[in-house]
């Protein structure tokens, strides 16, 4: 499985690349903020809401602390798409948040 720290993936955002973020975090956790730019899909909704997603772009997926994240990255995995795993989630984030 890939995995990029969060710093690593600041880098990337701050150099105006365009990332396509998942945050597989449930609804509640996500209203204290999001990575800018991220989507939305709960862990538990990510096999039914895969097809949402564009097989020919990476991914990288964050949650709270890492761990939501890797499941996911595995399921997508399997299904034929490339992720990274966001190590640390945004217990580690240091950048902008939206609500």
């Amino acid at each position: 499985m890939n995995v990029i720290t969060t710093e690593q993936l600041l880098q990337k955002l701050d150099a105006g690349e365009e990332i396509s973020i998942i945050d597989v975090r449930e609804s509640e956790e996500v209203a204290n903020g999001m990575i800018p730019g991220a989507k939305h899909i709960a862990l538990g909704q990510i096999e039914s809401s895969m097809e949402q997603l564009d097989k020919s772009v990476p991914h990288y997926i964050v949650c709270k602390a890492g761990g939501r994240s890797a499941m996911a990255c595995e399921i997508l995995e399997e299904n034929g798409y490339d992720v990274t795993n966001i190590a640390g989630g945004m217990m580690d984030w240091n950048g902008e948040v939206q609500f």
